[in-house]
């Protein structure tokens, strides 16, 4: 009995031998088999290699109260018998991994001085615009009376400590770091419904572009401050669609005294940056002479800023000596206003000023061309004589500067931005 089984044992192991072979050679295993197969050498060395990071300019020495604010900087002034003029903005560009890449909003709750729209009676103001690459153009700008308590609501409200501030609807609330707005936009947009909710992380602290104050800036009369390179998320629904959305963003807070009237800024150009290598840069020019009658061509400005930052706003590049050429101007509207006429492109050159003498001596030079491309158009009429442009626009350019040992450096520049074009005649 143990001779049968153990011949049926080896009968079996035999013939899983021979079908294990057909299964093997059907797969052309045995194909290759007794072939010498040399393997090719690594050709230089195996290890692996990691791109040159892109070079950096340097940065400008800033003193530590110039990028530090309170709870009450962030709140609302206009209350003060002294501030006349208030407003909060929020910008983002979306990125590639949002479900609207490339896209621009603008979003700024604006307290007026009476005269900045002369005539209307209707002094708070607000800004909301959606901008795509292809065209796609949703929101616009609306401006509402200002009520007085019991008798009539107030369209625009703030408070303090911190970020609270409503238009009708809309609202944004928050404390740096982080900060929310949501957006109904009511009938800012006649032709479509649109719904925002952002929520805004800045990674670093701001910085003072302007302040007449080194210490408690929020008691200056004249003061500004900015946030760079926020990370900003949320969702935007427009006409019943909702969209998924993530980017790279700023958070700017004004306020300015009674004695800046609206007739001593004739015009500004603003435009917050990001470009395609995670640099940001921030432009402001505000002019205190009209450019409708005289040269296109603006030379240095001392309320002029340009910063630049390779970091969402750990360092900065303070460029001071700035000089703006409008390159080609259009009618805003020859129809309506013949004399007012809005930047169809802007060239910029800047450098150090003699307020950054260490970083003057890298021979750090911006060249940077804003093409707006797809903006909201505003006009005021007659007796106010006032026009706006915000929007999406693109952007070029180059950075070029001398490194530590001398040797020369060149970053071409290429992104998006969010301008907004303020031209006044009176």
């Amino acid at each position: 009995m143990n001779i049968e089984l153990k011949k049926i044992d080896a009968i079996i192991v035999v013939a899983l031998i021979i079908i294990a072979g057909f299964v093997l050679a059907y797969a052309g295993h045995w194909k290759d088999a007794g072939k010498y197969i040399p393997i090719k050498p690594i050709d230089g060395d195996p290890s692996f290699e990691t791109p040159e990071p892109e070079p950096t300019p340097p940065n400008s020495l800033i003193p530590s109260y110039m990028r530090s604010i309170t709870p009450e900087d962030e709140g609302k002034h206009f209350h003060k018998i002294t501030i006349n003029r208030e407003w909060w903005y929020y910008t983002v560009v979306f990125d590639e991994n949002s479900e609207l890449p490339g896209w621009t909003v603008s979003i700024s709750f604006n307290h007026m001085a009476w005269g900045d729209l002369l005539g209307t009676l209707k002094p708070d103001l607000m800004v909301v615009t959606l901008h795509g690459p292809n065209g796609e153009k949703y929101g616009g700008l609306i401006n509402e009376k200002r009520g007085f308590g019991i008798l009539e609501n107030p369209t625009l409200e703030a408070d303090t400590p911190g970020v609270f501030v409503t238009f009708k609807k809309s609202w944004a609330e928050g404390m740096a770091p982080n900060w929310h707005v949501h957006v109904e936009d009511e009938n800012i947009d006649e032709d479509h419904d649109i719904t925002i909710d952002l929520d805004f992380f800045a990674p670093s602290d701001p910085y003072w572009t302007f302040g007449s104050r080194a210490l408690q800036k929020s008691k200056s009369k004249l003061a500004s401050y900015t946030f760079f390179g926020c990370n900003v998320t949320g969702t935007i629904h427009l006409d019943g669609v909702e969209y998924t959305v993530k980017g790279s963003g700023y958070h700017e807070h004004t306020w300015t005294p009674n004695s800046l009237l609206k007739g001593f800024v004739k015009e500004w150009d603003w435009c917050q940056i990001t470009l395609d290598n995670g640099w940001n840069i921030y432009y402001s020019n505000y002019k205190l002479r009209s450019t409708i009658f005289d040269s296109k061509e603006t030379k240095f400005n001392p309320l002029g800023t340009l910063i630049i930052t390779t970091d969402n706003g750990k360092t900065l590049t303070v460029l001071e000596d700035i000089d703006t050429t409008i390159k080609k101007s259009e009618n805003f509207d020859e129809k309506i206003f013949l004399f007012i006429k809005m930047p169809k492109s802007i060239s910029i050159n800047a450098k150090p000023g003699i307020i950054q003498p260490l970083i003057k001596s890298y021979n750090i030079e911006l060249e940077l061309n804003i093409q707006p491309e797809n903006t909201c158009d505003k006009l005021w009429r007659l007796p106010t004589y006032t026009g706006m442009k915000i929007g999406r626009s693109s952007i070029t350019g180059k950075l070029t500067w001398n490194d530590v040992e001398g040797i020369s450096q060149e970053v071409e520049l290429n992104g998006i931005g969010n301008i907004w074009n303020m031209r006044s005649l009176v």
